[in-house]
């Protein structure tokens, strides 16, 4: 979906330079961006996303994110700083055909079925029409659209079908660069975990995935990276692939079996010599921050030597929420 922009000095639209397989990711170096009125949405943000990574941009409503990804895909100018796709500008003839981009809100011909829908985008992207019906079909079959409702009218269509088109006209052609805004939106839950095993096939095949979304739990089990943005800046990144996390402290959530035969200042005393701290007591359960996975170990074992008898244990969120809350969850 391409806005209005104003024209560039020069154009690259007619350059008939090729992307190489070797290329990098996308760079993104020093890019600043205000609206109308003097309004700064981006500030110096510097990124580089490494060729084959599922990058993930995470924060608070009016960060800057959706700037961000119009930057990145062309379709708007920075003031200053600039954008790389495969070495190459984001307007690049070469990056757009390369490039699929799933959109938050969605506009589509409500006239068109699904089927004829996706066979206007892949004339569209130039694909051989004599290869169109098997490519559409695959498509709709891909992001999990049930058959009975190719042939019908996409006005009939719910939000999460409405999802699922949109992401199979993003994926038409093969794209080495994926662009989603939002792609859990409106997606019941097997579609959701449909999406997330589709996401991870997409990424074997070494395609470059950008994902900005709310929904930190899928983020966490399909992104390499995640950056933090605040302000139209990079709070900071979060590398999920790595072993040592950026923010490692979390609450550990402990039950037990039958009566518990520890007094409060116990369970703290038995807590502070695990390295750990206790937090709140209820008729069923305890509540613990440790430091790691090793730091609930120790917690746990302690426990059990004390004479608690433990029943269940259990992490109160995951790895990003915590990322989150640590450098994002703060007032402007």
């Amino acid at each position: 979906m391409f806005t209005a922009r104003s024209p560039r000095p020069e154009s690259h639209a007619a350059a008939p330079e090729p992307l190489s397989p070797a290329s990098s990711g996308v760079e993104v170096v020093g890019v600043s961006k205000s609206y109308r009125r003097g309004q700064r949405v981006l500030s110096d943000v510097n990124l580089h996303i490494r060729a084959g990574e599922s990058f993930g941009i995470i924060g608070p409503n009016g960060a800057g994110k959706t700037t961000l990804f119009g930057c990145m895909l062309g379709l708007l100018w920075p003031d200053t700083g600039s954008v790389r796709v495969a070495g190459l500008p984001p307007d690049h003839l070469e990056v757009r055909r390369a490039t699929g981009y799933l959109p938050e809100r969605l506009t589509f011909d409500r006239e068109l079925t699904a089927r004829q829908f996706l066979a206007f985008h892949h004339a569209l992207a130039g694909r051989p029409s004599r290869e169109c019906p098997h490519e559409v079909e695959a498509l709709l079959t891909q992001v999990g659209l049930d058959k009975d409702v190719w042939d019908r009218n996409t006005r009939k269509f719910s939000r999460g079908m409405i999802q699922r088109l949109g992401l199979a006209q993003a994926l038409v052609g093969q794209p080495r660069f994926l662009f989603l805004d939002e792609p859990t939106l409106g997606i019941d839950p097997e579609g959701v975990l449909h999406l997330r095993a589709l996401l991870r096939d997409i990424k074997s095949r070494g395609v470059t995935l950008i994902i900005n979304s709310h929904d930190l739990a899928q983020l966490e089990r399909v992104c390499d990276r995640v950056a933090l943005f605040r302000a139209g800046r990079v709070e900071a990144i979060e590398d999920l692939s790595s072993p040592h996390p950026t923010i490692t402290r979390h609450e550990l959530v402990v039950r037990w079996a039958g009566d518990n035969p520890l007094p409060p200042d116990t369970l703290a005393s038995v807590a502070r010599e695990a390295g750990a701290t206790l937090l709140d007591t209820s008729e069923d359960s305890l509540r613990f921050s440790v430091e790691d996975d090793w730091g609930a170990s120790r917690l746990l074992g302690a426990l059990l030597r004390a004479g608690l008898p433990v029943a269940s244990a259990s992490r109160e969120e995951g790895r990003l929420e915590r990322f989150f809350q640590q450098n994002g969850a703060r007032t402007p």
